[in-house]
């Protein structure tokens, strides 16, 4: 499904560029002349919208069947890693691509998503002016973003496509999923010609009607054109990036767009290398009770995480007192420490009290991580309205 949505990327993305126009002048106009003058200008947009928005949540919810099926076990460790480099390349590909239509949306997104980055260590300045060509969003900046989303990004794209491939065939073919009472089964073996072959072309085919639904239904967003002297409210960015900027209201900006991310990268390429108990590939969430310890983490996990939310944004964001105090608001390294402590915590406890394998208690933990910070992705991006307060579909 991935694989198919890039290839549509591509194609449209081809398309679109002969309509228009890479600068800020006549980036709109281009995009409002290809809706109304030209043919089906509007459809092979809202297909390039659609499928880019699909591509985000359909390569994380791969990675998460790569997880949880063990798919990243040796000898697969160096394609967990390939897939994570991919991941971070479509992520980048749609948030350089956000800014092309040159609209309010657009521009104050890429302006708060880029602010961001001032708050990196040591080379954040710098690594924000070369994102922006300068010091604020200019003509500059649409030339580096239509230069990234265009050409470097997508080449190097394809060419770790194609890698990824090479080595899970290298690596023996793709894991193939069971379900944890078929720990103990031999898997069937079956030729990829006509099973697997039909199963893809047939999961093709409804991806791209799907895609078509919602592209002749649902059109990409165009608001106004962009207007640097007056900034909407609520100023977002995208939603793929709605979990950090919704941890810069918790925590130290610092902690929240370059420790805590550098802490998840570093857990995502040390997962393959943890000594496991035993050989779990293929096996849907290690075994039964590791299935059940994930349905309970999830919950639990989506619980505490929102009500520290809604507690921390209805005391501290309300109460001059406590903003004053050396506390979260403050600084990040107390959340973090206790965040530290929380994940140890859940460890040892699955471990000791539990008994649970070194595999289940490492996928729990994972799981922990992974919920939190969808539930600060849809906080983020839906519950956030006027002036950042939380409120229904913000």
């Amino acid at each position: 499904m991935a694989a198919v949505l890039v290839f549509v990327q591509l194609a449209t993305g081809i398309l679109l560029s002969f309509a228009f126009e890479p600068t800020p002048s006549g980036a709109y106009a281009s995009i409002l002349a290809l809706q109304s003058e030209t043919t089906f200008g509007q459809l092979i947009r809202n297909i390039h919208y659609w499928s880019a928005n699909l591509l985000v949540l359909i390569i994380f919810l791969h990675m998460l069947r790569v997880f949880f099926t063990g798919a990243f076990h040796a000898p697969r460790q160096i394609n967990w890693l390939i897939g994570w480099m991919m991941c971070g390349i479509i992520l980048f590909a749609n948030f350089t691509g956000y800014l092309l239509p040159y609209d309010q949306l657009a521009y104050w997104a890429v302006t708060v998503a880029t602010g961001m980055l001032e708050y990196i260590p040591f080379i954040g300045s710098k690594l924000q002016e070369f994102m922006r060509g300068g010091a604020e969003i200019e003509p500059a900046t649409m030339r580096i973003f239509f230069a990234l989303h265009t050409a470097l990004l997508p080449v190097t794209l394809v060419v770790l496509m194609a890698f990824h491939f090479w080595k899970i065939r290298k690596a023996g073919g793709v894991v193939i999923p069971r379900r944890p009472n078929e720990e103990h089964e031999t898997p069937v073996r079956l030729p990829t010609i006509p099973y697997l072959l039909l199963r893809e072309v047939v999961t093709a085919l409804v991806l791209i009607a799907i895609v078509l639904f919602l592209a002749v239904f649902f059109n990409a967003p165009l608001e106004a054109p962009a207007n640097p002297g007056l900034s909407p409210n609520p100023t977002k960015a995208p939603w793929y990036f709605a979990g950090f900027q919704e941890l810069l209201l918790h925590i130290h900006p610092t902690f929240a767009v370059f420790v805590v991310p550098l802490l998840i990268v570093l857990a995502l390429c040390a997962l393959p290398y943890v000594c496991y108990q035993k050989d779990a590939a293929g096996i849907w969430f290690v075994s039964l009770k590791g299935r059940r310890m994930t349905i309970f983490s999830s919950i639990a996990s989506c619980v505490i995480t929102a009500l520290v939310v809604i507690f921390h944004d209805a005391y501290f964001r309300g109460n001059s007192i406590a903003q004053a105090m050396p506390s979260v608001v403050s600084t990040g390294f107390i959340p973090v420490i206790i965040l530290l402590c929380v994940l140890s915590a859940v460890y040892w406890l699955l471990r000791k009290r539990f008994s649970a394998s070194n595999n289940e208690a490492v996928q729990n933990v994972f799981v922990v991580l992974v919920v939190a910070f969808v539930v600060l992705i849809v906080v983020g991006a839906w519950f956030r309205g006027k002036d950042m307060a939380l409120m229904l579909f913000g």
